[in-house]
């Protein structure tokens, strides 16, 4: 896991791109402890070097996870978060068959989420840099 955003690349880009994700299991229960607990934070740190994304904070709380990664620009953050849900909560279920009594219907995350975006300058910044180029040309 890493500590702080940079710049990263790509064939084709440059990018600091970073979102905070935020979900919860169904009815907000409060499982994840213990074994689940790092069952869950190892497999994040799996998925994320799988999928070609960087960590840079991860939180597994009982009822929620707080994931803080940076991803190409390639990646949409509504993908991100789903491949995360999608792939954890089947690989939870595959370790934890109990699991499914807890969360019948074969689904552990509610359906919402919370995603916010964040890089190494303020949106103020950037507006000052654009503002202050040199006009082109008529």
């Amino acid at each position: 896991m890493e500590k702080r955003s940079k710049e990263r690349k790509t064939w084709t880009s440059v990018f600091n791109l970073n979102y905070h994700f935020v979900w919860c299991p169904k009815y907000r229960k409060p499982f994840m402890i213990g074994t689940y607990k790092e069952f869950i934070e190892k497999n994040i740190d799996a998925i994320a070097k799988e999928k070609g994304v960087w960590i840079l904070e991860l939180k597994v709380m009982a009822d929620h996870i707080h994931l803080f990664l940076s991803a190409p620009p390639q990646k949409a953050p509504s993908n991100i978060v789903k491949l995360f849900k999608g792939i954890l909560g089947l690989r939870l279920f595959r370790e934890f068959p109990e699991l499914k009594k807890e969360f019948w219907g074969g689904k552990i995350w509610s359906t919402s989420y919370y995603v916010g975006s964040a890089g190494n300058v303020s949106a103020e910044t950037i507006g000052r840099y654009i503002q202050n180029q040199e006009k082109e040309p008529s």
